[in-house]
């Protein structure tokens, strides 16, 4: 009898510690508001995002990317994990375009969107291009 009862104070022990040692060892979780310049500073991302994902899906922009050795598939995809600087300069870049100018905006803005995948590509981030050799 006295020792099942040391066995069972030693498991009950035993249990107590590990509770108390995965509390402490756990963060609290923190919650709190969150504010309307965040919310639309994510809106405005994601804005940002699909209006470069519309213009790559442009035939006129599928075709240039094509003709430079570059997937459209992997550009859209590089373009869903731009960064939100990235994202800014580009969209900054589009508006910047003269509205309904024709295929030469689509062409500048592909040349700008070629430009950040190379820069990219060259730094080792992506591997979009076969000619260029990541640095290691």
């Amino acid at each position: 009898m006295t020792i099942r009862l040391a066995m069972l104070r030693f498991l009950s022990l035993l249990t107590a510690s590990v509770f108390l040692l995965t509390s402490l060892a756990l963060p609290a979780a923190q919650t709190g508001m969150i504010g309307t310049h965040d919310y639309a500073a994510s809106e405005e991302l994601d804005q940002q995002r699909a209006e470069v994902i519309a213009m790559l899906q442009q035939e006129e922009v599928r075709a240039q990317l094509e003709r430079w050795g570059v997937d459209p598939e992997m550009a859209e995809q590089r373009a869903q994990s731009l960064t939100a600087d990235e994202l800014a300069e580009l969209s900054d870049r589009m508006e910047q375009m003269p509205a309904g100018a024709g295929v030469g905006s689509v062409v500048g803005a592909v040349v700008l969107i070629f430009l950040v995948l190379l820069i990219t590509d060259i730094l080792g981030f992506t591997n979009v291009f076969p000619f260029t050799k990541a640095q290691q």
